[in-house]
């Protein structure tokens, strides 16, 4: 029997992938644990495994292929004894290619606000309870977003689909051949749901590309399509503001002691032996001190360390701490672990490893998702001071400035002094203004006084 290899969730948020290379040709033999393809997600490029032992009698997607759903198929492997002609014939392929980008591109095209009502959860929390008429057998049908979303707009009711994609997946073809054959609308909930424009739209509606564009002198401008980084972004930041009520604290930390730590911590690190010579065995910035300080903070302050969830609120144990590093096309936040537990020798260098792999979009999910807390640092670029979004399910992230000397007021003296300014936000649910200030106080203390950060 035909072995179907889908496109894996590689994420819990994972929704597509590109195909970016096959490792495979069609007659190879693969086992378990074969690494059989490279897929390329919004944060990295990630290697898949087979699972099965098996020929490779198809590859359904061929290499460089966009938009890959997950769950689609990609390969088809013949099992053992099984004749690679026959299986390739038999793997029902077509409908799983056929849910890739290019043919999701065209259905939205011609309406600008696809989008926003796929991404309502209320028809899919609707139709869950429904028994599956797909064959699933548990209560629930798989559909692809896109098929969903045009049922949803039909007002047909997707549970009565019988689906024809894999493992009886409902797919596009299957709500239009519903459609024009009188399929079973919706119930009137579900279809009042779906018309709602407070379920399916923001109270403020966006413009439309068509209604940009012409805004602009034809040839005056070139459109460059948005990848799945800047995608995911631009999904994660609207769902950030929209759903999370910021609060902002701002406050400004002397640096000249943290600063003459720096140098003779740096200063009397060891040499260690490498290719290129003899080199320092770590060399800390400003930022890895910060990193440091907002862990210990952290920890000082532990009911700030916390995640909102409608049920309950998610007290941490730990400082895992984001860094938002910039690479091509957008961002990424790598974490450091347990960063109130970790010198700061290593996490200078844990830092640079992360930062180095993440330009290169080589870093594993377990290293970028999670994390307690969160830092952007744009004082490199001298911005004096700004506010960072929150990225869920995280509650704080602390704005960075630069350090630049300022006249301050000392025993009624004016004097100098190397200041730099910090914004907290906070979602309001799990901060709140008083904690919030107790947090941004003691990251204060810690950086006007790095010596607490040694001990």
């Amino acid at each position: 029997m035909p072995i179907n290899i889908t496109m894996p969730a590689l994420s819990p948020t994972m929704e597509e992938g590109n195909l970016a290379k096959w490792l495979v040709k069609e007659g190879d033999k693969v086992k378990s644990g074969d690494v059989i393809a490279e897929i390329e997600t919004d944060k990295a490029t990630m290697e898949v495994e087979a699972v099965d032992e098996g020929t490779v009698a198809k590859l359904v997607v061929p290499a460089g292929t966009e938009g890959v759903k997950v769950n689609a198929v990609i390969a088809v492997l013949a099992g053992e004894g099984e004749d690679a002609g026959a299986a390739a014939k038999g793997s029902g392929s077509a409908p799983a290619k056929a849910e890739t980008k290019s043919d999701t591109a065209k259905a939205e095209a011609p309406k600008a606000e696809a989008p926003k009502q796929a991404a309502s959860p209320a028809p899919a929390k609707a139709e869950a309870p429904k028994a599956a008429a797909n064959g699933s057998g548990e209560g629930r049908t798989f559909a692809s977003p896109l098929a969903r979303r045009i049922a949803k707009e039909s007002g047909v009711d997707v549970s009565a689909i019988s689906g024809s994609g894999p493992h009886g997946r409902v797919v596009k073809a299957d709500v239009e051949a519903a459609m024009s054959g009188g399929a079973p609308k919706a119930s009137p909930a579900l279809a009042a749901a779906a018309a709602s424009p407070a379920a399916a739209q923001p109270a403020t509606k966006a413009m439309s590309d068509d209604a940009v564009l012409k805004l602009f002198e034809q040839g005056s401008y070139d459109l460059v399509p948005h990848d799945n980084m800047r995608k995911t972004i631009a999904r994660r930041l609207v769902e950030a503001k929209s759903t999370i009520p910021h609060f902002y604290l701002t406050l400004d930390c002397e640096l000249d002691a943290l600063l003459a730590l720096r140098k003779q911590l740096n200063d009397a690190a060891p040499l260690k032996k490498t290719d290129k010579g003899e080199v320092p065995g770590y060399k800390l910035s400003v930022n890895d001190m910060v990193i440091k300080a907002m862990a210990l903070a952290l920890m000082a302050v532990p009911d700030a360390n916390a995640s909102w969830t409608d049920s309950a609120m998610v007290k941490h144990k730990h400082a895992d701490v984001g860094v938002a590093v910039s690479i091509p096309g957008g961002l990424i936040t790598p974490i450091i672990r347990k960063a109130e537990q970790k010198t700061l020798s290593t996490i200078a260098n844990e830092m640079k490893d992360l930062a180095a792999r993440a330009r290169t979009r080589k870093l594993k999910p377990e290293e970028y998702q999670g994390g307690t807390t969160a830092v952007s640092n744009l004082g490199m670029f001298g911005i004096k001071d700004f506010s960072a979004v929150i990225n869920p399910p995280h509650a704080t992230i602390l704005a960075v400035g630069a350090g630049e000397e300022r006249a301050v007021v000392k025993n009624g003296e004016i004097k100098i002094a190397t200041v730099m300014s910090v914004t907290l936000s906070t979602d309001h649910r799990a901060v709140d203004g008083a904690l919030g200030a107790e947090l941004l106080g003691a990251f204060k203390r810690l950086i006007e006084n790095p010596m607490g950060m040694l001990v």
